[in-house]
C-alpha cells in the first residue's frame, strides 16, 4: 500500500462481501485506485487464509499465466496435490490440467481469494476460458478478486444471473469531495471547497487525476490559482503529465525517468549505465518515497513506473531525443546480460535492433532451444520476427534457422544453415578474436540444428553426421553452461533416436532412446521426455516387445498429463502404439479407441514411417472387423515414395495378411512377390509368404520359405511365434501331430508373455480344435480368452429382463457415446457445451434406463446391444 491512503470503508466492506462469492470485480480506468483499494482490503482482512495475490502481465500466454497462478498459491500457502503438475510451455495447457487445478482447490480445507490484479481483455481467450472453467468447477475453492480496466472475456452475464459476482466500478471508484479532501489533506494541503469542487468537476474524480494535481499543488505557490487555471485547460492528461510531473522535476530527474523509462522494470544500477551517472539508488528512491508514479517491487531493489506515465515518456522521448531510444536498450540489453537476466537481455537488444548482439546472447549461452520449446519461446519468437532476413553474421543466420524450424518451414531452415555455414567459413582474420570467444558455442548451435532439421527431413546421414558433431562439441563447452542446460543431451539423443527409428535400426534406436529418457531426469526436460517415451514406445512395439511398449506409452501420457502439455505438442506415436499393442492382443474394442485418439489429435503430421505404420495397424483392425475393402484402401493409400524399405515391406506384408483374410492366397503371393531384394530378406517376410503358400495349399515351399529364418533372439518374438505356429500347421497338414503339438506348444510358450492372441485368431479353426482334444494344454493357455467378451447386438432372451427400460435420448445417447471415449465429467460437459451436473443428471438416467449402476456397465451393455 501507498504510505498516502484514503480510507474507503464502504468499498472495503462491499469487496469483503464479495469475496465470500466465487468472483468479485472492480473495474475502472487507469489511475481510478483500483490496485491501491485492493491492496488495502488484502492487508486488512481478518480471513483464516489471507488472499494470494498476482498481478497479470498482458502478453502473458496461457501456460505461462497458469504457470504465475500455481506459484501464487504456493507462495500464498494453498497446498495442492502434487498430481497437478506445472504447465512447460507458453501457449497453453490442457483441459485435464485445468481439472486437475479445479479439484486439488475442491479438496482444500479452506478456500483460496485469489486477486488478479490488471486482468484486462488482453488476455488470450483460453485464458479467460481455463479460469472460468477452474472457477466453476473448484466447489466453493477458489474464489477470485478482479481488477481491471475494462470488462474481461469471462461470461460476466452468466455470473450475474446465478447472483455470484459483486462489481465495483467506476462510478463506485470515483472520489468524493470528501475522498479529494482527504488525499489533499495528506499531502498537506488546504484547500477551500470551492477549490475542492472545481478539482473534481475537471477530474471527474479519477483518483490518479486528483494525486497528480495534488503533487502539482505542493510546488505551486498559489495551490488555489492553480486549481482555477486547471480547471479551465483543455490539455490532455499526457500534456498534464509531462508538464506537471516531469517538468516539475529537476533536470537531472527528467533526464532518469526519460531514459529508464524503455525498461519494465529498473534497477539503481540499470538507470546509471542509462545515464551514465551514479545517483541512480538516491534518485529513484525519491521518486518512489515521493510517489511520483514509481513504485519499488515488492521490497526488492528494483522499481516500476506506472504504465501509463511510463508510455507518456516514451513518446515524449521519441519527440525530444530522436534516435535516442534505440542506443538506450542497447545500453539496457547490456547490462541485462552482464548481470545474467537472458530473456530480458534477448528482448532489449532485438529492440534496439541490435540483432547481432541479441542473437548472439542466445547461441553464447547455448539457449537456441528456447525458441523451440518452453514459457518464453513465443516471447522470443514474436521478438525476432522483425530481425530483417538478410542480417549477416553467424547467431542471427542460426537464430532465423531456429525460427523458420519452429514454425515447421524446413527449407527456410536449411537456408539459414547454409548462411550459417558460409559465415562459419568465411571468418576473416579480423574475427578471430570474437570468433575464438563464440566458436564452440556457435558450432554446436549449428550441429544441434543440424540434429533437428536431420530428423524433420528424415535424413539419417545428415543426422549422424550433426549428432557426432555436436556430442564432440559438448565436451569443449564450459561445464557451468552444460549444467543451466539439461535438455541439450537430452534432445540431441531424442531426435537422433528417433531418425534411427525411422530408418529401421530398431536395435540402435532403442539403445540411443533409452539413454535419452535416462537423459531426461533433471528438471526442464519434461517435454522432450514425453517425446522421447513415446518414440521408445514404438520402437519397443516394432521390436516386438508388447509389455514393454505400452508401458512406456503410459509413462508418456503420464509426463504429459503431469507437464499439462496440450495435445498438439504430445508424442503423436503414443496412441498409435497402444493401438498396435491391443490389436496383436486381439482388443479389438481398444484398439480402434487408441486409433481413434492417435488420428484424431491436433498433433504434428508423423513422418512417413510412423504413417506407414499407422496404415498397417488401421488395416489389422478393419481386417478383423471383417472389413477388407477398408482395411486395402488404407495400406493403398500410403504413398509409398519417400518410405523406406522396412516401411514399404510392412506394408505389403499388411496387405498380404489382408488377402488371407479374405481366402485370396494367390492375391497375398503377387503381393509379396512384388517386393525387391533385399527387402524380401526380412523375417517377418517370409512368414508372411509362408502363411500365404500354406493358405494355397503348398505346405512343402511354406516349409522352405522358414528354412532359412534364424530361430534365435535376433528375431522379434512375434515373428518368431508365428513361425512356430505355421510348422505346427504344416506339421498337421502333414500327418505329424507329435511334431504339431510340439510346435503349437513352442507357438504358444512364445505368445504367452506378450498375449498374443491375434495370430492364433487369423490362423483359422485348427488351433480351436487341436486345444479342445488336449484339455490339458487349453487349460494352461487361458490366456488365450479376451479379456472382455466380443460386443454383438443380441436380442432379450425370452422371459428375461428387457434390453433397456425406455428408450435413451439422442442428448443421452451423445453422452453415452463420450462416456465410450473414456471422457471425464467434465471433458464431456465440455464437448457438449453443458454443465458438469447436467451430465451426471444425463448418466444417471442412462443408468436407470440400461439397468446398471456404473458408467463401465453402462459402456459394456450399450455395446453388447448394438447400441454403440
Amino acid at each position: 500500500m501507498p504510505k498516502l491512503l484514503v480510507h474507503r470503508p464502504e468499498l472495503l466492506r462491499r469487496l469483503t462481501a464479495g469475496a465470500q462469492g466465487p468472483l468479485t470485480l472492480i473495474n475502472g480506468p487507469a489511475g481510478s485506485g483500483k490496485t491501491v483499494l485492493t491492496a488495502h482490503w488484502a492487508a486488512d482482512t481478518s480471513a483464516p487464509r489471507p488472499p494470494v495475490w498476482l498481478t497479470v502481465e498482458p502478453d502473458d500466454a496461457p501456460g505461462a499465466f497458469w504457470a504465475y497462478v500455481l506459484e501464487a498459491l504456493h507462495r500464498g500457502g494453498v497446498a495442492l496435490p502434487e498430481a497437478v503438475g506445472r504447465p512447460t510451455r507458453a501457449e497453453g495447457v490442457t483441459r485435464s490440467f485445468l481439472v486437475r487445478v479445479a479439484d486439488g482447490l475442491a479438496a482444500s480445507a479452506q478456500p483460496a481469494v485469489l486477486v488478479l490484479d490488471q486482468f484486462d481483455t488482453t488476455q488470450p481467450p483460453a485464458t479467460t476460458e481455463g479460469l472460468d472453467f477452474v472457477l466453476r468447477n473448484a466447489a466453493g475453492g477458489l474464489r477470485i478478486v478482479l481488477t481491471s480496466r475494462s470488462d474481461s472475456l469471462l461470461p460476466l452475464h452468466r455470473y450475474r444471473a446465478a447472483g455470484e459476482i459483486t462489481e465495483i466500478r467506476h462510478a463506485d471508484l470515483r472520489f468524493t469531495d470528501a475522498d479529494a479532501e482527504a488525499l489533499l489533506s495528506e499531502h498537506r494541503l488546504d484547500i477551500s471547497p470551492a477549490g475542492i469542487r472545481l478539482l473534481m468537476e475537471r477530474t471527474e474524480g479519477w483518483a490518479a487525476g486528483v494525486r497528480l494535481c495534488a503533487l502539482a499543488m505542493q510546488r505551486s505557490a498559489d495551490p488555489e490559482a492553480f486549481l482555477r487555471q486547471f480547471a479551465a485547460d483543455r490539455t490532455t492528461i499526457a500534456d498534464y503529465l509531462l508538464t506537471e510531473v516531469l517538468d516539475a522535476q529537476p533536470p537531472p530527474t527528467q533526464d532518469l525517468l526519460l531514459r529508464v523509462c524503455v525498461t519494465d522494470r529498473v534497477h539503481p544500477d540499470l538507470a546509471d549505465a542509462l545515464t551514465g551517472r551514479d545517483d541512480g539508488a538516491r534518485t529513484l528512491a525519491g521518486l518512489a518515497r515521493d510517489n511520483a508514479f514509481l513504485e519499488q517491487i515488492d521490497a526488492s531493489a528494483w522499481y516500476r513506473l506506472h504504465p501509463l506515465f511510463a508510455e507518456v515518456l516514451r513518446a515524449h522521448l521519441r519527440q525530444r531525443c530522436p534516435g535516442l531510444e534505440p542506443r538506450l536498450h542497447a545500453l539496457a540489453a547490456r547490462w541485462l546480460a552482464r548481470t545474467g537476466r537472458l530473456t530480458e537481455a534477448v528482448l532489449q537488444g532485438a529492440a534496439a535492433g541490435d540483432w547481432q548482439f541479441a542473437a548472439a546472447q542466445l547461441v553464447d549461452h547455448l539457449a537456441i532451444g528456447r525458441l523451440l520449446t518452453g514459457l518464453e519461446a513465443d516471447q522470443l519468437g514474436r521478438a525476432f520476427a522483425a530481425m530483417p532476413a538478410g542480417t549477416t553474421g553467424v547467431a542471427p543466420a542460426l537464430v532465423g534457422a531456429a525460427c523458420r524450424l519452429a514454425e515447421q518451414d524446413l527449407p527456410g531452415c536449411e537456408a539459414g544453415l547454409r548462411r550459417a555455414d558460409a559465415a562459419l567459413a568465411d571468418a576473416s582474420p579480423a574475427d578471430a578474436a570474437l570468433a575464438d570467444s563464440r566458436g564452440p558455442a556457435a558450432r554446436f548451435g549449428r550441429a544441434f540444428l543440424g540434429v533437428l532439421a536431420g530428423r524433420t527431413a528424415d535424413d539419417v546421414t545428415a543426422t549422424e553426421r550433426a549428432a557426432a558433431d555436436a556430442d564432440r562439441l559438448l565436451r569443449e563447452l564450459p561445464p557451468h553452461l552444460l549444467a543451466e542446460r539439461p535438455e541439450l543431451r537430452a534432445l540431441l539423443l531424442a531426435h537422433l533416436g528417433a531418425v534411427e527409428l525411422g530408418a529401421g535400426r530398431l536395435d540402435r534406436a532403442g539403445s540411443t532412446l533409452a539413454a535419452a529418457v535416462a537423459a531426461c531426469g533433471p528438471p526442464g526436460t519434461e517435454s522432450p521426455l514425453c517425446g522421447v517415451l513415446g518414440s521408445l514406445a514404438l520402437t519397443e512395439l516394432l521390436r516386438g516387445r508388447l509389455r514393454q511398449a505400452a508401458e512406456h506409452a503410459r509413462a508418456s501420457l503420464a509426463v504429459a498429463e503431469r507437464s499439462a502439455l496440450p495435445p498438439e505438442r504430445r508424442a503423436p506415436t503414443v496412441h498409435l502404439v497402444l493401438a498396435g499393442v491391443a490389436v496383436e492382443q486381439d482388443d479389438l474394442p481398444a484398439a480402434r479407441r487408441h486409433l481413434d485418439l492417435a488420428t484424431a489429435g491436433p498433433g504434428p503430421r508423423p513422418d512417413p514411417a510412423t504413417a506407414a505404420r499407422a496404415a498397417v495397424i488401421t488395416a489389422r483392425i478393419a481386417a478383423a472387423e471383417g472389413d477388407g475393402d477398408a482395411a486395402l484402401a488404407v495400406l493403398r493409400a500410403v504413398d509409398p515414395e519417400g518410405l523406406p524399405a522396412w516401411a514399404a515391406d510392412e506394408l505389403a506384408v499388411a496387405e498380404s495378411g489382408v488377402h488371407l483374410a479374405r481366402d485370396d492366397a494367390d492375391a497375398a503371393l503377387r503381393v509379396l512377390d512384388a517386393v525387391e531384394a533385399p527387402d524380401c530378406d526380412r523375417p517377418e517376410h517370409a512368414v508372411a509368404r509362408a502363411r500365404a503358400l500354406l493358405a494355397a495349399d503348398r505346405g512343402a515351399c511354406a516349409a522352405g520359405a522358414l528354412a532359412d529364418m534364424p530361430g534365435d533372439d535376433a528375431v522379434a518374438t512375434p515373428v518368431r511365434a508365428r513361425a512356430s505356429l505355421l510348422h505346427a500347421q504344416i506339421a498337421a497338414a502333414d500327418g505329424d501331430s507329435q511334431e504339431a503339438h510340439r510346435r503349437l506348444g513352442e507357438a504358444l510358450a512364445l505368445a504367452r508373455p506378450e498375449e498374443l492372441r491375434r495370430m492364433f485368431a487369423e490362423s483359422g479353426p485348427w488351433v480351436r480344435r487341436t486345444l479342445r482334444r488336449d484339455p490339458r494344454l487349453a487349460r494352461s493357455h487361458g490366456w488365450l480368452t479376451p479379456r472382455a467378451p466380443a460386443r454383438t447386438a443380441r436380442a432379450p432372451q425370452a422371459g428375461g429382463q428387457p434390453p433397456v427400460v425406455e428408450p435413451l435420448s439422442a442428448r443421452e445417447t451423445e453422452v453415452l457415446r463420450k462416456a465410450a471415449e473414456l471422457l471425464s465429467t467434465e471433458e464431456i460437459a465440455a464437448e457438449l457445451y453443458v454443465s458438469a451436473n447436467t451430465v451426471k443428471t444425463h448418466l444417471k438416467s442412462i443408468y436407470r434406463k440400461l439397468c446398471v449402476t456404473r458408467r463401465s456397465e453402462a459402456v459394456h451393455r450399450a455395446q453388447d446391444l448394438g447400441m454403440l
